[in-house]
């Protein structure tokens, strides 16, 4: 499989377990690698046979955005059924960030990764 890498797609959200998670917000960072065969696309030079990768980063905008889940697992599953949903791709990897997660340790981010395909 060919793939599409769309990184850094970055909002923010008001997801977590914490109320000042949900009232204040923070940035969420999500990664997406899109696996599709580019064949067509190659032959035809149109952006209709491929996976539209700002349609894509709109898509995880409104993830990120929308109604609040309280884990970040929940989101990036999400965010991967509804890429396999609506666009042309046999299998998605979608990692969400949490750089300004509640954790009392010194860190650099935590994330979570998830790989869905077409069955």
């Amino acid at each position: 499989m060919d793939q599409i890498t769309l990184r850094g797609v970055t909002a923010v959200g008001h997801h977590g377990v914490f109320d000042f998670e949900r009232r204040d917000g923070q940035p969420f960072v999500v990664d997406a690698v899109l696996h599709l065969d580019f064949s067509k696309a190659a032959a035809s030079d149109d952006v209709l046979d491929t996976a539209h990768y700002g349609e894509v980063a709109g898509c995880i905008r409104d993830w990120i955005t929308g109604e609040p889940l309280n884990l970040i697992e929940a989101l990036a599953v999400r965010i991967a059924d509804d890429v396999l949903q609506k666009f042309r791709v046999a299998a998605v990897d979608i990692t969400v960030h949490k750089p300004k997660a509640p954790i009392e340790v010194e860190f650099g981010d935590v994330s979570v990764s998830v790989h869905r395909r077409r069955t």
